[in-house]
């Protein structure tokens, strides 16, 4: 049907098809990961699909659910298009209520993209809509971050002072939710621009993340903002072939203090890296890819196992050229 699927890799690398979609009414084009709840069953998005009569030609996108226990897929909702959202790029985060929350590209009253919520019983709240540039964020593109009282975190790539992203705060998700914008990306090359990927937080209440373009060499960066919204850039990436490029990912830690992240482009054979970033702002590149063999130009970001193993994919590359799923031990 070529509109995507649901899979699942067991440990020897065997892959199970779950759900393929159709681009209907159940949704197509996922862009993002999946969550999973107690009982198994897994939530998601697709970027297209679902109603079709909506202001987009290929639908607006769905959040859907797959149930292990029934082994299909459940749409909880199909978009509408402004004043609803529209282009569910990110995956979502789920708090201990069952509810859910994401963010669409598009639709909302300025049509630069929506924060929502969905209960358990598929009832959407719209938390904030974006109003970009120059007091608003503008396209989140990824799903945020739940932290502490019940806050949202999370950066969209366009939107702030100088319409180059920002990274947000969202207060009290629910009735009276209040945005606050705690840094914009500046242009020119002393900081980073257009951020990707969901932000990680520390216990001190710092988030860390990416930007896919800017800094020293215009490759990207990697950056710290503190509570009060002060931002530290902690690396700038110089691209090929020494370091990676073009960050599309957010970074995960390894509670020590170095930072793991992937970067879609630079690196030996320029068509990607695996890279840690130790406390002192060392880089070290882990793997540097080459597609014909292992993938190439991965555009998300990794996860841990309890071992310490790295796991994640690249868009290209592999036996077939459509990507690969990859383990990167210690």
């Amino acid at each position: 049907m070529g509109c995507g699927v649901v899979f699942k890799l067991d440990p020897t690398g065997y892959e199970t098809a779950l759900y393929n979609f159709t681009g209907g009414s159940d949704g197509g084009y996922p862009q993002a990961g999946l969550i999973l709840d107690a009982a198994g069953n897994l939530y998601g998005t697709t970027a297209y699909g679902g109603d079709l009569n909506c202001e987009a030609p290929y639908g607006c996108g769905v959040v859907f659910m797959w149930d292990k226990k029934e082994t299909k897929e459940i749409v909880l909702h199909a978009f509408s298009g402004a004043p609803d959202g529209l282009y569910p790029l990110g995956g979502l985060i789920r708090d201990d209520e069952g509810n859910l929350y994401g963010t669409t590209s598009g639709g909302g009253s300025a049509n630069v993209g929506v924060i929502f919520r969905l209960d358990s019983s598929g009832n959407e709240t719209i938390l904030h809509s974006f109003a970009g540039a120059p007091s608003d964020g503008a396209f989140p593109t990824l799903t945020s971050l739940l932290g502490s009282g019940g806050a949202l975190y999370g950066v969209t790539q366009e939107g702030g002072t100088s319409n180059a992203g920002v990274v947000y705060k969202l207060s009290k998700a629910g009735t009276g939710a209040r945005l606050t914008v705690l840094h914009s990306f500046a242009l020119g090359y002393a900081d980073g621009q257009y951020p990707w990927g969901t932000p990680i937080m520390d216990k001190g209440g710092s988030l860390y993340g990416t930007a896919y373009m800017g800094g020293s060499a215009a490759n990207g960066i990697v950056w710290r903002v503190s509570p009060s919204g002060k931002e530290t850039v902690l690396h700038n990436f110089y691209g090929y072939p020494a370091d990676g490029a073009q960050p599309n990912a957010g970074v995960i830690t390894d509670g020590k203090g170095n930072l793991y992240g992937t970067t879609a482009e630079g690196g030996t054979n320029g068509e990607g890296t695996v890279y840690e970033l130790n406390s002192e702002g060392s880089v070290t590149l882990l793997h540097s890819f080459l597609s014909s063999s292992d993938g190439g130009y991965p555009k998300d970001g990794l996860i841990f196992d309890p071992a310490g193993n790295l796991y994640g994919t690249t868009y290209e590359g592999g036996s077939y050229d459509y990507g690969t799923v990859f383990e990167l031990t210690p």
